[in-house]
């Protein structure tokens, strides 16, 4: 419940095993969904099909026996429309309310002319509930392009669609939100300033998103600052990342001395395996960092796959405005550095480090000094 006149009943999955067919999500996550009540009674998105019968029953129970006169859609992705056909074989009277765009994508979904009520929405347009008036704001890719956000001026409430989501059921935020938007949403930075300049002027006193926990208070003011940086792709802290694969041990060994000696040096630092910690947390955390340190090893005359494929999922997400350093790994014709270089070269607003550290096989003296050299580097 946010207030006696806005209900949340929404769903938990926590049977789920890969958001999207690829985040893991062992602590599950929310599909929320309002009901918000004047004279007039609005539902605010819908859920996962596969929770039709708990969501109905929720309504159900919120409303007491009566009907709801609205059905808002802000999102279309089925972890939200998924019940909708449940909704309206239930509810056949209640109209439907969406923007052009949710239409053709809910034709696409549920076959031509569905729903047969429906009122078509514009980008500002309003609706009066009866002592209480719901604002529509636009905003397209973030990360769908029929995405909207729904503004209730009487309680202050921004039901901000996939926006300010997180994986998770819990209180924490900070961690599953950033691995949420970064994985998720972090293409679309550009069009997330966009929107949060567009709802800058309003009063919010709540935020309530479709995955995770509703913001209020201080929550609120820190998600908003995180957010912001977020979409304006600056790091969250000064400090350095080093993410590495390796295959015997030794690639290993040369990101944990350079781990070491940051750490020495009172840098904050984290090291992660590229290879066996979650990919999409590892993602997320090089764009907390201010720099990146990738170690890896040449293999089939390529990058190790891992730490490509790291770097791929870096380069779709317009990573930028950070430093890069490599660690190299090769028995013989190491080409790895020279290859990431060349990835990371098409973000903007990278810099790289001068120093660099080239392995012939296992640490060796001249390697250690480098190691030592990239650490006095990156501690500056």
């Amino acid at each position: 419940m946010i207030n006696n006149d806005i209900l949340c009943v929404g769903v938990v999955d926590r049977k789920i095993d890969l958001f999207e067919g690829m985040y893991r999500v062992p602590d599950g996550v929310t599909y929320n969904s309002y009901v918000v009540k004047g004279e007039k009674i609005s539902v605010v998105d819908s859920v996962d099909a596969h929770f039709s019968g708990e969501w109905l029953s929720n309504i159900d129970k919120a409303l007491d026996g009566k009907s709801p006169d609205y059905l808002i859609v802000q999102h279309m992705e089925p972890d939200h429309s998924g019940s909708l056909s449940a909704f309206v074989e239930k509810y056949p009277e209640t109209v439907v309310v969406g923007n052009q765009k949710t239409f053709v994508m809910m034709g696409e979904y549920f076959g031509e002319g569905f729903p047969a009520n429906r009122l078509v929405v514009k980008d500002g347009d309003t609706l009066d509930l009866g002592g209480r008036v719901l604002k529509f704001i636009f905003a397209p890719m973030v990360h769908w392009p029929e995405v909207m956000f729904t503004y209730d001026e009487n309680s202050a409430t921004l039901f901000s669609a996939d926006a300010f989501g997180a994986f998770g059921t819990g209180d924490g935020w900070d961690d599953e939100a950033r691995r949420y938007y970064i994985g998720i949403v972090g293409k679309y930075g550009v069009q997330v300033t966009a929107v949060l300049n567009k709802v800058g002027g309003y009063k919010i006193d709540t935020i309530a998103p479709l995955h995770g926990q509703t913001l209020c208070g201080e929550k609120l003011a820190h998600a908003v600052d995180l957010y912001k940086k977020w979409a304006g792709y600056q790091p969250e802290t000064d400090g350095v990342l080093i993410a590495y694969t390796s295959v015997y041990g030794h690639t290993k060994a040369a990101a944990q001395l350079l781990y070491d000696e940051l750490v020495a040096r009172g840098v904050d630092a984290k090291i992660v395996d590229l290879a066996r910690d979650d990919w999409a947390e590892c993602v997320a955390q090089a764009f907390k960092y201010s720099k990146l340190v990738v170690a890896t090893t040449t293999y089939n005359a390529t990058i190790f796959p891992a730490a490509r494929e790291y770097i791929d999922r870096l380069v779709e997400r317009n990573y930028k405005n950070r430093t890069v350093a490599f660690i190299e790994n090769g028995t013989w014709a190491p080409v790895c550095a020279k290859l990431m270089r060349a990835q990371f070269e098409t973000c903007k607003d990278i810099t790289f480090a001068q120093n660099s550290v080239k392995i012939h096989s296992a640490l060796s003296a001249e390697s250690r000094a480098q190691v030592i050299a990239l650490a006095d580097e990156l501690a500056k």
